[in-house]
């Protein structure tokens, strides 16, 4: 079955038709700035772009970067505010199954990547704009649990180890991999994760810092890089992962 999967980020909304037996992309995806500021009417335009490029007309599966209870975006983050308290089928429409970003990343290594096969307690966290998380214990998703915005040293953790922080503030990979260690050591010492996937934009370039990180858990990079959003997406739109 092929399902078109859409990954809304803070910089870039990207999507393509994914095979979903497989987890492959079957066409070379497409990829749209975010537009700023990022409301739900200027987002929701560059989705249908993405929709109309493919020329789609079936379910679609998207990410958002918040917390989704049944359809309803309960938070936004490094998109607009107003996004809050809206239903994903009233922005998207019907065909339109919307989850969390880092789940959907989460999902499709656990199915097809990094995680495949393991059964006890996976942790992914993805740094880009923000940090996101994904947790899983047994293949069960523990959804929404966003712990990019744990508070270390009076900040939002993403808001000093995000891959943004590190290129705005021109840090070497030694000294950002310092602030990842210690939120890395912090999630340890709450979860006590039997592997470590490390994702999003950052997972590129994981030679650079994986080397850097001491952790009990064994620690990896995500083998689906920057697709495994858009595969997650359609995954989860195939087979609907509740909370």
């Amino acid at each position: 079955m092929k399902v078109l999967g859409i990954d809304i980020g803070g910089t870039g909304i990207k999507g393509a038709p994914v095979e979903t037996r497989t987890g492959k992309l079957v066409a070379e995806r497409c990829r749209i700035p975010t537009p700023q500021p990022a409301t739900p009417d200027a987002v929701a335009g560059v989705v249908q772009q993405i929709i109309d490029h493919f020329g789609w007309t079936r379910r679609v599966g998207i990410t958002f970067p918040g917390v989704i209870v049944d359809g309803e975006i309960r938070t936004a983050a490094n998109v607009d505010r107003s996004w809050v308290g809206l239903e994903g089928a009233a922005v998207f429409g019907k065909e339109a199954h919307l989850l969390n970003d880092a789940d959907a990343a989460g999902i499709a290594e656990t199915t097809f990547g990094a995680g495949k096969g393991h059964d006890g307690v996976i942790l992914m966290l993805t740094f880009g704009t923000g940090i996101g998380s994904a947790l899983f214990t047994g293949g069960k998703l523990v959804p929404n649990t966003e712990f990019g915005h744990l508070e270390i040293r009076g900040k939002e953790a993403e808001r000093r180890a995000s891959e943004i922080v590190r290129e705005h503030k021109n840090l070497s990979w030694s000294d950002w991999s310092e602030r990842v260690q210690e939120y890395l050591t912090h999630m340890e010492r709450l979860l006590s994760p039997n592997l470590i996937i490390i994702g999003g934009g950052a997972s590129k370039k994981s030679d650079k810092f994986l080397p850097h990180l001491k952790t009990r858990a064994p620690i990896v990079p995500a083998t689906l890089l920057n697709e495994a959003g858009i595969v997650g997406a359609a995954l989860a739109a195939t087979e609907p992962i509740s909370p």
